[in-house]
Order: C-alpha cells, then sequence, then structure tokens
C-alpha cells in the first residue's frame, strides 16, 4: 500500500503532533498544522488526505466545503482499473472466499475467477 501524504490540522498542536506521529509510525507521510488557513494552503499540494478537527473556532464549513472542492477533480479511473479495485475490496471483506464474493457482487463464481484472473488478484 503507497503511503498517504496526511494533513492534520489541529487547534491543539501538541495533540497535532501526537496524530501526526502516530500516523508516521503507520508509514504514512503526516504535517501537522494548527490553522485552519495553513490547512487550507498546504492541501492539495502537499497532501493527499485532511483529519481536520472540527473545533475550530470560527470554521465556516460551507467555505471549507467550497475550498476543499476548488481543488480540482483527479482524472476518473478507467472501468478496469475501477472494477479491479471494489473486487479487491470485496475479496478482502470476505477474506478470500470466492463463492460470497461473488454473491455480494451479484456475479457467478466463474465470471468472478475470470476477472480476479484477468486483474491478477491474488486471494488464497
Amino acid at each position: 500500500m503507497k503511503p498517504l501524504r496526511i494533513l492534520v490540522a489541529h487547534r491543539d498542536a501538541a495533540r497535532g503532533d501526537e496524530l501526526a506521529e502516530l500516523l508516521r509510525r503507520a508509514d504514512h507521510r503526516a504535517i501537522a498544522v494548527t490553522t485552519p488557513s495553513a490547512a487550507a494552503e498546504l492541501m492539495g499540494a502537499d497532501a493527499d488526505t485532511l483529519l481536520l478537527d472540527l473545533d475550530f473556532p470560527d470554521l465556516d464549513l460551507a467555505t471549507l466545503r467550497r475550498a476543499l472542492g476548488s481543488l480540482g477533480e483527479a482524472e476518473p479511473d478507467s472501468l478496469d482499473a475501477a472494477e479491479r479495485r471494489h473486487i479487491a475490496r470485496v475479496l478482502q471483506f470476505t477474506a478470500g472466499n470466492k463463492r460470497r464474493a461473488a454473491h455480494i457482487l451479484g456475479i457467478s463464481r466463474s465470471t468472478l475467477l475470470h476477472k480476479v484472473r484477468k486483474y491478477g488478484l491474488d486471494f488464497p
């Protein structure tokens, strides 16, 4: 799994640093900031994910939503990429049980086996 670049925005600097350190121990890149404006500046260019303390004084969620929406959408995945990711998640959820995964996906087991081979999904 690729490490995430996580931006931790917390009004309590010590708590933000503690959360960032926990994320770093999980092999993610984490940056802690103490103001929403600092988070807005770094979001997009330096972060994939935002962990935000919602108790910031004067935090305007509508403005935040607009700002995050204006970061631009990444190019959509191909249908094959989306299907591969979804099948992998379902197989992970079922601990590799292909019969149960096929049932959840609404496809036959043989179709699932074909897709597992097609996408190179290695589940026992």
